[in-house]
């Protein structure tokens, strides 16, 4: 389907494009989140992400899916504007030995509370783990998928999905340590 709507949008038909705003708008804003760390941030990372894509869509090849193309777009867009806002991020490493948060804890959540501890997590991680995460978890792509998307090696999405879990572990844990003692 989106080839038709590339060629439609190569062809002149400029409202065409607003198929893609449509199709890939969530997933956009919170692939940025991932790398930003901010929703308003992201918000005009994807937006910059769509001007580009409307301005360079003659340029794609149809070698890989849109949405690859596409979400490479958005990406490189949310570092760029990370290291534009030369912002610390809070780089969240805990001893790997450290005892791992005990799943039934997570469990007994309510699902939006699982949600909520889950958003908030990932906002701990750096850039990197969160975005790995959230494409092989969340938007279940596979990791030669994810390596299309991010430009990463196969063997760096697998050892960084790795590391991220763990830290992903340690930072659910510290969260619910938290809200325990308030």
């Amino acid at each position: 389907m989106d080839d038709i709507y590339v060629r439609k949008v190569c062809a002149g038909d400029t409202e065409a494009f607003r198929y893609f705003v449509e199709q890939y708008k969530a997933l956009s804003i919170s692939l940025a989140v991932s790398v930003v760390k901010d929703e308003f941030v992201a918000e005009e990372v994807v937006q910059d992400a769509f001007i580009n894509a409307f301005r360079g869509i003659k340029n794609f090849k149809f070698k890989s899916k849109f949405s690859s193309w596409f979400y490479r777009i958005v990406l490189n867009e949310a570092f760029r504007r990370l290291k534009k806002m030369q912002k610390e991020i809070v780089d969240f490493r805990h001893s790997y030995d450290e005892e791992i948060a005990d799943e039934s804890e997570v469990l007994t959540l309510q699902q939006n509370e699982q949600v909520h501890l889950i958003n908030e997590a990932l906002k701990l991680l750096p850039a990197r783990e969160s975005l790995v995460l959230r494409l092989f978890y969340l938007q279940e792509e596979s990791i030669k998928e994810v390596a299309a998307i991010t430009g990463w090696t196969e063997i760096y999405i697998k050892v960084t999905l790795h590391r991220a879990r763990k830290n992903m572990h340690a930072a659910i844990k510290s969260l619910l340590k938290k809200s325990n003692n308030s």
